[in-house]
């Protein structure tokens, strides 16, 4: 008997690449460019994920939407630069294996939900490392912010999967993904302290070798990597 379609669900930025410094690069010209005193790096990397607009909202709530429209320009504008003349976000250690094994089960297919924008996906998957993996890809243009379920509802429609599992490193992913109905899978290597959402993730995974055995697991599928590991605490 064959197995339902399964979505496998990403989000980037703190799941897939580290792009730490970017992102608080970005942030650090766009608060200056407006005159404004910049967060501390915890808090920036606490409402990553987000729109940027909701995310300023949240950085600075005293600020008033057309301030916030200004810092969100600032911000692409410097992004979009850093991410010419730095160099790219590196993968996660196991990240690109992860995909590889996945992407090849015929039950299984790939997407991405990711508070980024097309264009910044666009640059990320212009890796040829990340060619022709994935069978959606969500981004915040045209969506509402994390953790609303839009993106993962849509990504489930496009994959014509019948289950789903996001995986990711915030909060706001985890929540995204119940709202919509999946389970869903933390990663502790990301930005938000895995303490934080061990609540709303459905499991956690305490190290990249457990991701793969850890989708498996879920709907009691043999594992392809040998002795089927244990999540961490949940």
């Amino acid at each position: 008997m064959s197995r339902p379609r399964t979505l496998v669900l990403f989000d980037v930025d703190g799941t897939l690449i580290d792009s730490q410094s970017h992102i608080l690069g970005a942030m650090d010209f766009a608060f200056k460019t407006r005159g404004l005193v910049l967060p501390p790096a915890s808090e920036i990397l606490a409402i990553v994920g987000l729109s940027l607009s909701e995310a300023f909202a949240q950085l600075c709530p005293e600020t008033d939407a057309q301030e916030r429209g200004l810092l969100v320009e600032a911000y692409k504008e410097s992004f979009a630069s850093l991410r010419q003349s730095a160099s790219a976000a590196p993968f996660y250690p196991g990240a690109l294996e992860c995909l590889e094994i996945l992407k090849d089960l015929d039950d299984i297919v790939l997407g991405i939900a990711t508070g980024m924008s097309r264009r910044g996906l666009s640059h990320v998957l212009s890796n040829p490392d990340l060619a022709g993996r994935f069978v959606t890809t969500q981004v915040a243009d045209g969506h509402p912010s994390k953790p609303h379920p839009s993106m993962v509802l849509q990504a489930m429609a496009e994959s014509g999967a019948a289950r789903g599992v996001m995986i990711g490193d915030t909060t706001f992913d985890m929540q995204m993904g119940r709202a919509a109905g999946l389970t869903t899978i933390g990663v502790p290597w990301g930005y938000h302290a895995a303490a934080a959402f061990r609540g709303p993730a459905a499991r956690m995974v305490d190290h990249d070798g457990q991701l793969v055995p850890g989708v498996l697991n879920l709907w009691g599928r043999i594992g392809v990597m040998g002795p089927q590991n244990d999540f961490g605490a949940m």
